[in-house]
């Protein structure tokens, strides 16, 4: 049977609310726990280190006589509500995966002699929209239609995603923890977040949203990289945080994907969603949203459109939804920027495999394929 561990119930109790996960649902998956809870038996070593892979904690952590005290390493704002203390656990180690990887980054970029990233924080002081987006867009090489010229707006979201990736910002397209599909990232739990560091910033966007809703996201998270401020969001139906850098943020996004004017001017012309979304190369949703800001439709308008629009677009994301190709979505989950140098670090010698293998989450056979089929 192996050795028996002592351990006091209210580690286990908080170990399962971490996880997010309810008394009665774990007992039914792990009947033993309501005997450790009721100190009726004690589990064995091995057992408590199944119950602590369950819970996503170290085993470690389960022996300590009071729960460590953890906290978020960056603000988390939620609509309508003050800045969150906590958020789902599967958020919350994602956030540590990619700091784990900024880390290594930074310091790999530092010792290469990179330059710092200029713009990020050049507009730490300075809160004008129009200005900002006008950095945004000489920054990334775009003008202020570039969009228009694409073929629709899933190309421009491609367009502008490889912009943003070949100024060194590493975007990371993902809805579960790493590579776990058992570890799911819930839309409403967190739309995404932004980690601002001077070499090495890293976008995290909620793959499992509609893909409609991510260039808003993707922009947004751009604005706290030129403003200087890391954060996550759930950013319910896209509406920002009662904080000043997330209503900044959600601001310049707005201007940068549809600047107010012409939009205006477009509107007035032909007061269409669909028509004004061809126009400007951005999804329906945009416009709507960009409708309520320029008060074009009410409140009550955009939300019944913004839900219709949602159930449509995740109703079309469940039909379409193959197993996919394994390596871009690999790709997709790891970034391009972090990914191309990892590959540079190995074939140089200043990585070694096995801690290539920890900060990709892909080993083996696997990896040399995945960068042989890696731009």
């Amino acid at each position: 049977m192996g050795p028996r561990v002592n351990i006091d119930a209210p580690m286990l109790h908080w170990a399962m609310d971490r996880a997010g996960r309810e008394l009665h649902e774990f007992t039914a998956e792990m009947p033993a726990v309501s005997d450790w809870i009721s100190g009726v038996k004690t589990p064995t070593f091995k057992q408590l280190e199944s119950f602590s892979k369950k819970v996503y904690l170290p085993v470690g952590y389960l022996l300590l006589s009071d729960p460590p005290a953890e906290k978020l390493p960056i603000p988390f704002f939620r609509t309508g509500k003050n800045q969150a203390e906590k958020v789902d656990v599967n958020v919350h180690d994602t956030m540590l995966l990619l700091q784990q990887r900024q880390d290594w980054l930074r310091e790999y970029l530092k010792q290469n002699d990179f330059d710092r990233l200029a713009y990020v924080g050049a507009f730490q002081n300075n809160r004008d929209v129009k200005v900002i987006v006008a950095s945004i867009r000489a920054v990334l090489g775009l003008t202020e239609d570039w969009a228009s010229r694409c073929q629709n707006w899933q190309k421009a979201l491609k367009d502008l995603t490889e912009a943003i990736e070949d100024k060194g910002i590493t975007i990371v397209f993902n809805g579960v923890v790493g590579d776990s599909t058992k570890r799911s990232i819930g839309v409403e739990a967190c739309r995404g977040f932004v980690l601002v560091d001077d070499w090495a910033p890293f976008l995290f966007v909620n793959s499992a949203d509609a893909k409609a809703a991510q260039m808003f996201t993707l922009v947004h998270e751009l604005a706290h990289i030129w403003t200087g401020h890391s954060a996550g969001f759930d950013f319910r139906k896209l509406q920002p945080a009662a904080d000043p850098t997330e209503e900044l943020c959600d601001a310049v996004a707005a201007e940068f994907l549809v600047p107010k004017a012409a939009f205006v001017r477009q509107w007035r012309s032909n007061p269409d969603i669909e028509h004004a979304a061809r126009q400007f190369k951005v999804s329906q949703m945009v416009i709507a949203r960009r409708a309520l800001d320029t008060a074009q439709i009410s409140k009550a308008a955009f939300f019944q459109f913004y839900d219709a629009y949602t159930r449509k677009e995740f109703v079309k994301k469940a039909k379409n939804s193959g197993s996919g190709n394994y390596y871009n979505t690999a790709k997709r989950r790891i970034g391009i920027p972090f990914a191309a140098h990892i590959h540079t670090a190995v074939k140089t010698g200043q990585l070694l495999y096995r801690d290539a293998y920890t900060l990709t989450g892909i080993r083996g056979n696997t990896f040399e394929k995945f960068f042989a089929k890696t731009p």
